[in-house]
């Protein structure tokens, strides 16, 4: 989607947008946001963007054009999404710098959060033509202020990955995140993507929501393993957020952070024992207790295989036994 590179010689070192000055050109790409389940959230500002733009640009035209008629909108409607965007990505760019207005949908929530959208904009904005938001309805923030976890600081991480090595680096990247994680899951993948948080964060809190503002809205709360057996037993429909506790020093996987405040590390005053049997009352295996005790202390596993057999105590910075 990018331009030829005479074109990406020309853009300034720093771009201002401002995005209401009158001009003639280039046109307006909004990002507009639609309810993700009650009709009623719709905004009277993107009713009107809509009615106003000279296209519309949609995720699913079918399930656009069910809202396009709830609401009276008729303007043209044409599909942009993950399967098409490279041809039609560069047609809506060349429409918006020919000074056309362009309003982009996905099916539901809000357009380029992990829906179609985020390069279409990104591409736009480097172009100089002007990117304006119009708010609206969004799932990942609507868990998040209902599943009673801390919401001052969170992290937004999308779809997990669907093969166990991905859900490995995946978690491991999040696992010293001090704020409130947010996930989106299938119903059909959300018990496989449980028990992978609950060999990880078994103790973390959780909130697992779905059918947000639908009649069957839900909010399940708990630890992490105590949800995960939750929906073993009541497999939930509809799309789902996950909502986890972040890291802390006292759950073990803010050590990283207390180090950093001068605090030490939190597992010190622990044996190698204590140390495995902690990550086992916060869900883990023993194996992968084991691992990550091993992990902490810049062991290799084995030799908190053996300290346990010995049931002697061992050095957090010793030298790996061959």
């Amino acid at each position: 989607m990018s331009g030829p590179e005479d074109r990406k010689r020309e853009r300034p070192a720093v771009q201002v947008q401002r995005s209401f000055d009158g001009r003639e050109r280039p046109g307006t790409l909004y990002l507009v946001a639609t309810p993700i389940g009650n009709l009623e959230d719709m905004t009277m500002r993107a009713i009107r963007t809509l009615r106003e733009a000279d296209l519309i640009a949609a995720e699913d035209t079918r399930q656009t054009r069910k809202l396009l008629t709830h609401f009276d909108i008729r303007n043209r409607l044409v599909s942009y999404h993950e399967h098409n965007k490279d041809t039609s990505g560069p047609e809506l760019l060349r429409m918006l710098e020919e000074g056309m207005s362009i309003a982009l949908v996905s099916d539901a929530g809000t357009p380029a959060v992990s829906d179609p959208g985020a390069e279409l904009a990104a591409e736009a904005a480097a172009r100089g033509i002007p990117v304006v938001p119009i708010p609206g309805a969004n799932a990942a923030v609507s868990a998040l202020i209902i599943s009673g976890l801390p919401t001052s600081r969170f992290l937004f991480a999308g779809f997990p990955p669907r093969d166990r090595k991905g859900m490995q680096r995946f978690l491991d990247s999040l696992e010293s995140e001090p704020g409130t994680l947010v996930l989106y899951e299938s119903p059909h993948r959300v018990r496989k993507t449980l028990d992978a948080l609950a060999e990880r964060w078994g103790g973390r809190r959780m909130a697992l929501v779905r059918e947000l503002t639908k009649r069957h809205e839900e909010a399940v709360r708990g630890t992490v393993a105590d949800v995960r057996d939750h929906v073993a037993e009541h497999p939930p429909a509809g799309e789902c957020c996950l909502v986890i506790e972040g890291a802390s020093a006292e759950s073990g996987a803010g050590k990283a952070a207390a180090e950093r405040d001068g605090t030490g590390a939190w597992w010190e005053s622990m044996t190698p024992a204590e140390h495995v049997a902690h990550y086992e009352r916060l869900g883990a295996d023993r194996k992968d207790a084991m691992k990550r005790a091993a992990a902490d202390r810049g062991l290799k596993k084995r030799d908190i295989y053996a300290s346990l057999l010995a049931g002697s105590d061992a050095s957090g910075t010793g030298p790996d036994k061959p």
